[in-house]
């Protein structure tokens, strides 16, 4: 059978690459020819996860039409997301969580998105539609994955069917998942060691507001204060990016996992941090704190695109 690739979006998390390698294993077993690769190296925390579980990280592509012609996205639908030559491949599956925008096909697909916290959700219960066996690694994998998206279920896009897949596939991958979350979760929160540039590409996305491009960023971190002393490092470094990449606005949400508070950095045009003082409030020497938010698929870019609309 002809080969796939099978991959999630740009500057890959945990939920992109684990549940590309989880749905490449699903459906080598259901008879198709795949491979999972990813758009990008893996973060510390995607890193630490795949070295508990025993995986080798995917190999990194730039295009995929020079490969093969017909590809599977997980974790993500948007285009600009997607790998760079999206346009020149056949999409056969998408399994997804997020909102569908400026996606289209000229042939019929399989096409699955649920309003859950992970992609892994969904696909532990795909697992479970087929009556495919979960092997442990791969549990251990989906169950990262999960961990990382909803913040060990704190997040409030956390569902019943995350909360039942964590539990269930932590018991395939054999951890106490709140301890080994934890210490997941901390893996990815070591930005000593990391230039502002690394950082504010390490899990950043793009999104086409009503024709404004707008780039939002996060970081995870452990101690807000250590982050919050490079700020005007980090606003330098948001602001090349937005002048070589021709962004309307730059957020960049810097999140405590330990209580689940944020504090955002904001630059872009005039109309475009209007818009966002309309969906969040005063922004103050471009910066807000926002008790709460740790979502920017549930909390941030809901609110933005209704701003800028």
């Amino acid at each position: 059978m002809e080969k796939e690739l099978v991959f999630g979006h740009q500057n890959p998390d945990t939920d992109a690459i684990g549940t590309a390698i989880a749905y490449s294993y699903l459906q080598n077993k259901l008879g198709f020819n795949t491979e999972a690769v990813a758009l990008g190296e893996p973060n510390d925390e995607t890193a630490y996860a795949l070295k508990k579980f025993g995986f080798k990280a995917p190999r990194v592509i730039k295009t995929a039409a020079n490969e093969v012609d017909k590809v599977m996205l997980v974790d993500h639908n948007e285009p600009q997301q997607s790998v760079s030559d999206i346009d020149q491949v056949t999409v056969t599956h998408v399994v997804d969580h997020h909102r569908i925008m400026n996606f289209d096909t000229s042939a019929p697909l399989f096409y699955l998105a649920e309003p859950v916290g992970c992609t892994s959700t969904i696909m532990w219960k795909l697992y479970k539609h087929f009556g495919v066996e979960i092997p442990q690694n791969i549990a251990g994998i989906m169950l990262s994955a999960i961990i990382s998206d909803t913040l060990l279920l704190k997040s409030p896009t956390t569902t019943d069917d995350d909360r039942e897949a964590v539990e269930a596939l932590a018991k395939v991958a054999d951890v106490d998942y709140k301890t080994y979350g934890l210490d997941e979760l901390k893996a990815g929160t070591n930005i000593a060691s990391k230039s502002e540039e690394d950082l504010i590409d390490l899990d950043a996305k793009s999104f086409a507001l009503n024709g404004k491009n707008v780039r939002v960023a996060q970081i995870n971190v452990v101690d807000l204060s250590e982050a919050m002393e490079r700020k005007d490092a980090f606003l330098k470094a948001m602001q090349a990016a937005s002048d070589a990449n021709s962004y309307d606005m730059f957020m960049l949400l810097i999140t405590n996992v330990l209580d689940s508070d944020s504090t955002a950095l904001v630059i872009g045009s005039d109309e475009a941090q209007a818009a966002f003082e309309k969906a969040f409030g005063k922004v103050t020497d471009s910066e807000i704190s926002l008790p709460g938010v740790v979502s920017r698929k549930k909390q941030v870019v809901p609110p933005l695109t209704e701003a800028f609309n």
